[in-house]
Formats: structure tokens, C-alpha cells, sequence
């Protein structure tokens, strides 16, 4: 065999050997290929998913280069001269150092712990912006620390909102002569891990195991530790200066300790520090008083909660205040629908409430009685012993007429010596009843005036019921009216009742 056939026997071998290699070659490409744009889809989509979320979020490396940063943190530094911020290194931003963000930063890679802080920005326009900065070490390919991941959320709304909460709350208590907050800071740590122990077994939920196991209130509450007080703590607290160093601030048999005690737990148990609430407090005085407290972990302590402060304003006096309030707007109410002189309901109320009672009545199917009231010969008063004494007299009846009346039934002041009672739930026949007894009582009662004047009075009445005399307000008024005053033409010192036509 020549020998050239000899050769190219001997490299077939090695040819297709080179070409498996190519072959695999090519689907090693292939699937590189397939890679890299799966890999820019998913890019492209926590891109979308960056841009989209109203949080900033911004990544960099351990030296402070930006390497990746979302279009909302873009908004919140107000770069707008910077066309690559990638190209900037956070490190070097002196109004970032300034806020005390940096530090931050550089804590977190120090310690490799995330960190959660809040700072001010003043931004390029010298606007002021507060962010709350929740700071995330990234592990770089050796296991170190390789970068930061921060996400930022603008927080300068809710603390305007503070803000503006809190200049209430002084004005409030300038113009209420209340005493300076009173500040008392607390270790929750213990009680915190105790929690969450309780949580891992068979405690999900906090207030029901709390009532199953009452005694637990006291344990939990002899884990929170006292750090610190001031002074107006302790003037709140009814405790000498320099007293109280051991804590028991709270006298833990009083009653309504358990109450109180159990939903300070509960707060802990959920993690909801800053939550604002009126607590009642019995002092070691045994005096009670209502504070509005409001409680905030010291940064960087929201992990162990080692460290809580509570401010505590003295409320009662307000709580009094408006119990107060309340109290004179319902007897001004009471007041507007009173008659000056005889103290019963008048006018406005009769047509007011007749108007509801007889809505009820008809709902119902009951009946309401009335009775149309007239001092006999009144004038007759008045023109011998003084319009002064009229007045007394007509109070003195009022109260008589009082005295006949059980609730719901009531008496109006209708005019002068004009009064109307109505009844009701009461039909004709118990109105007569009543009637009767008022009349009675009026005529066998001395009335002293003014001087010692005695007088003996005497009244005619008129009754009419809804609804077999009448179909609403008007009608009812008008037949009692009329019945009364068919009792006056016949002489008077007498019942009448309405006789249909």
C-alpha cells in the first residue's frame, strides 16, 4: 500500500475525534447561548421589578461603588446630573455622610449584620427628606462580605406627621397646665425571649394563653427590667425623689393591674412598640390616673429590645374635662327642651317626642293618652297675691303632677297655668285613672306662698287617646283641648274625655 493511503488511514481516526469535539463544542455554544438570554430575561424582569416596587433600592460594593440602583432611589437622591450613577461612589457623598448613611453602610460590612436606621437628606435642591434605610450585608465568592444591599423607603410624610402630632400634644398640654413627660426606659429583652420561646410550643395565641394561665401576667411582668426614669416619672408615679430605685413603680395588687399588665404584654408578644394608647395606672399612692403613653425602641436595639423608652402624659384631668364637657352639653340639651320656671319638658320637646311616640304607636299598636291640664280660676291668684306668687304656685302644682307620674309618662309646661301630660302606652280608662289622681292630689294640697300665703287650687282636665280620638300629633292635642275645654264651659274642677262626633 502506498504509503500517503497509509497516512490518511492512520488520522481518520483523529478527524472524527475532532469532529465529536466540534459537535460538542457547538452544543456547549448552544446551550451558552440559551443561558445568556435566560439570564437577560431574568435580569430584565428584576429590572421591572425594581423599577416598579415604590421602595429605592441600590446595591454597592464593599469600596462604596454603586453596582445597581432602581429608578424610585434614583428619584429619592436626585442625580439629575448624573448619567452613569454606577460611575459614583456613595462613599465620597458628603450629604450621605452627613446623615449618617455611610456610617451605616459601613457598619454593616464591618459587622457583616443588617442594619435598619433612619436618617435626614437633604437632597441637591436642599429639600430635606427622611429615609429609614434597611441595610443587608451581600456574601461575596470567598464567603466575606461583598457588598451592601439597601432598600429605602421615604419616611418624610410620617414624619411630618409626627411632627405635627407632637406640637399638638405641647399646645394641648400648655393649654391644660400638664405636668413635663414623664419618661421611663424599659429592658423587654428577657420578657421578649421568654415570648418567643412560649411561641415555638404551644402559645400562638398570646391572649388566650394568658387567660388560661393568669398567673403567667405576673412572671411575664417581673421580666421587664427598669434602665431609667426621670423625675417627672416619678412625680406621675406619686414616688419620692430619690425612692423607687428598685423599679416597683406599680403596685402589682391594685386592681385593674392584670388588665393593664396583660396588654403590655401583648404589644411585646407582637412587636408593636411604637403603638400610642391610654393606660390606666394606679400610682404608689393608690391614686388612679389615665396616661397617654406611647413607647419606641432606641435604634439599635430592635432586635433585643434591650432597650425601650415610654413617655407617659397625665391625662385625667383632660379625661375629667371632657367628662366635664359632656356633662354641660347634655344639660343644655336638657336646659332647651326644660321650662324655666316649673323645670318640666316644654313646648319644643312635647312635639318633638309626641311626634316619635306616636310614630312607635303605630308601629307597635299601642295606644298614648293625653291630658290637657287648666288651673281653675287662676287669675284670681295672681290678681290678689302678686304674679311673683302665681309663678310659685304653678311651680309648686308642677311638681305635683310630678309626683303622680311614672316613666315613660311625662309633663309639659304647655303655658301660664296650662299643663299636658302625656301618657304612654296608657288607654283612656288608665288615663281617667290618672287624671283622677292628679286632680285629687292638686285639691288636697296646701300650697304655701311667699308671706305664708296658703292657697287651695283647683284644675279641669281633658283626655283624648290615639288613636280612637285621633290620627296624629295635631289631631291628639286638639282633642284633648277640645275636651278640656267643654269641661271649663260646664263649670269647671272637673274630667272630661273627648266624645267623638
Amino acid at each position: 500500500m502506498p504509503k500517503e493511503f497509509e497516512d490518511t488511514e492512520s488520522i481518520l481516526p483523529e478527524i472524527d475525534t475532532l469532529r465529536r469535539e466540534v459537535a460538542r463544542l457547538k452544543g456547549i455554544e448552544q446551550r451558552c447561548h440559551k443561558a445568556e438570554a435566560a439570564l437577560k430575561a431574568f435580569e430584565e424582569r428584576n429590572r421591572l421589578l425594581g423599577d416598579s416596587t415604590p421602595l429605592g433600592i441600590f446595591t454597592l460594593d464593599v469600596q462604596g461603588g454603586i453596582t445597581g440602583i432602581n429608578r424610585k432611589m434614583l428619584d429619592i437622591f436626585a442625580w439629575t446630573a448624573v448619567d452613569d450613577p454606577t460611575s459614583v461612589n456613595l462613599f465620597d457623598c458628603r450629604t450621605l455622610a452627613d446623615s449618617g448613611m455611610v456610617a451605616d453602610i459601613q457598619r454593616c460590612i464591618a459587622q457583616n449584620k443588617p442594619v435598619v436606621a433612619e436618617h435626614p437628606y437633604i437632597s441637591p435642591q436642599g429639600s430635606c427628606i427622611h429615609l429609614r434605610c434597611y441595610l443587608s450585608p451581600v456574601p461575596g465568592s470567598d464567603g466575606a462580605v461583598g457588598g451592601v444591599m439597601a432598600i429605602v423607603e421615604d419616611n418624610t410624610d410620617l414624619k411630618r406627621t409626627e411632627e405635627a402630632l407632637r406640637e399638638s400634644e405641647k399646645r394641648y398640654r400648655q393649654l391644660f397646665q400638664s405636668a413635663p413627660f414623664a419618661l421611663i426606659e424599659w429592658d423587654v429583652s428577657h420578657l421578649k425571649a421568654y415570648l418567643e420561646k412560649l411561641r415555638t410550643s404551644d402559645a400562638s395565641d398570646f391572649r388566650e394563653y394568658l387567660e388560661r394561665h393568669p398567673h403567667e401576667v405576673h412572671h411575664c411582668w417581673s421580666l421587664i427590667k427598669t434602665v431609667d426614669y426621670n423625675q417627672a416619672f416619678l412625680k406621675l408615679m406619686g414616688v419620692a425623689d430619690g425612692a423607687g430605685t428598685n423599679g416597683d413603680f406599680i403596685p402589682t395588687e391594685a386592681e385593674g393591674f392584670l388588665r393593664m399588665a396583660r396588654e403590655i404584654i401583648l404589644v411585646a408578644a407582637a412587636g408593636n412598640t411604637a403603638e400610642e394608647r391610654e393606660e390606666t395606672l394606679v400610682t404608689s399612692t393608690g391614686e388612679t390616673k389615665i396616661v397617654l403613653g406611647k413607647s419606641l425602641v432606641v435604634s439599635g436595639h430592635e432586635d433585643t429590645m434591650a432597650r425601650v423608652a415610654i413617655a407617659m402624659v397625665d391625662i385625667s384631668q383632660r379625661k375629667k374635662a371632657e367628662e366635664a364637657l359632656r356633662e354641660s352639653e347634655r344639660r343644655f340639651r336638657d336646659q332647651a327642651l326644660r321650662d324655666g320656671l316649673t323645670g318640666l319638658y316644654n313646648q319644643r320637646y312635647l312635639y318633638q317626642s309626641l311626634a316619635v311616640w306616636i310614630d312607635s304607636a303605630k308601629t307597635t299598636d299601642t295606644p298614648i293618652s293625653l291630658i290637657f291640664m287648666d288651673l281653675d280660676h287662676f287669675k284670681t291668684i295672681v290678681d290678689t297675691h302678686g304674679h311673683l306668687n302665681g309663678s310659685r304656685a304653678i311651680r309648686k302644682v308642677a311638681g305635683t303632677i310630678g309626683t303622680c307620674l311614672q316613666e315613660p309618662a311625662f309633663a309639659v309646661a304647655y303655658a301660664g297655668d296650662e299643663f299636658v301630660v302625656v301618657l304612654p302606652g296608657i288607654d283612656q280608662p288608665q288615663a281617667l285613672q290618672i287624671a283622677s289622681e292628679i286632680r285629687a292630689s292638686v285639691k288636697n294640697t296646701v300650697y304655701v306662698l311667699d308671706q305664708d300665703i296658703e292657697v287651695r287650687l283647683r284644675a279641669s282636665f281633658g283626655i283624648a287617646t290615639f288613636p280612637q280620638h285621633a290620627e296624629d300629633l295635631n289631631g291628639l292635642i286638639a282633642a284633648a283641648d277640645h275636651a278640656l275645654f267643654a269641661v271649663k264651659e260646664a263649670g269647671k274642677d272637673a274630667i272630661g274625655q273627648f266624645q267623638s262626633r
